[in-house]
């Protein structure tokens, strides 16, 4: 069954992580949206690992490191 999320389209939020601009903060909720049809539950920690990836502050390589080491739960 699909879950309901927190998001503030307001205050750019995703289960309170703070986004620094829409079209991130878009892209985002898109991507979470579209996993959860897949099964995927995001967790407050999975949304910081997945906008600190889109904005730079970790590469694509810790990205990988994050998701096979289950890190986001």
């Amino acid at each position: 069954m699909f879950k309901t999320i927190k998001i503030n389209r307001n205050k750019l939020t995703i289960l309170g992580v703070k986004f620094p601009d829409l079209k991130t903060f878009e892209i985002t909720a898109n991507a979470i949206g579209s996993n959860m049809f897949e099964g995927f539950e995001p967790t407050q920690k999975g949304v910081v690992i997945i906008r600190d990836y889109l904005t730079g502050k970790i590469s694509l390589s810790k990205l990988i490191k994050f998701a096979k080491d289950k890190s986001y739960v």
